[in-house]
């Protein structure tokens, strides 16, 4: 049983790290940290209710995760094949559409959250 704690324990500080390499090396993250952090000032200010909150929170989550997913991508196609290849371009640009439609679908959701209040 303590074995498989320490086991559990050491993947969490692993997982930690992979968000903390994301966090620190790639600007994409980076710039929808810095959305994530608008949206939540806004939240706070305009005084969103639990409900918007717990919503705002998983989209957070949910961008964060599919740009992680499409850099891992990016990662083991850099990795596979260093050179410009249209094949792996291809690949790339499929993961990047992954992420925009999180994205866009992600600010639809925030506007309709966001109207009633900016409205008032």
């Amino acid at each position: 049983m303590i074995h498989y704690i320490i086991i559990r324990i050491k993947r969490i500080f692993t997982a930690l790290s992979g968000m903390f390499f994301l966090i620190l090396s790639e600007s994409s993250i980076q710039i929808q940290l810095a959305v994530i952090l608008i949206f939540t000032f806004l939240g706070f200010y305009l005084r969103i209710s639990f409900d918007d909150w717990i919503i705002q929170i998983f989209l957070s989550g949910f961008v964060l995760s599919i740009e992680a997913l499409n850099t891992s991508i990016e990662k083991i196609c850099d990795f596979i094949n260093p050179n410009f290849n249209k094949k792996i371009g291809l690949i790339n640009d499929i993961g990047a559409g992954a992420v925009s439609f999180a994205v866009i679908s992600s600010l639809i959701i925030l506007t309709i959250i966001y109207y009633p209040y900016l409205s008032n």
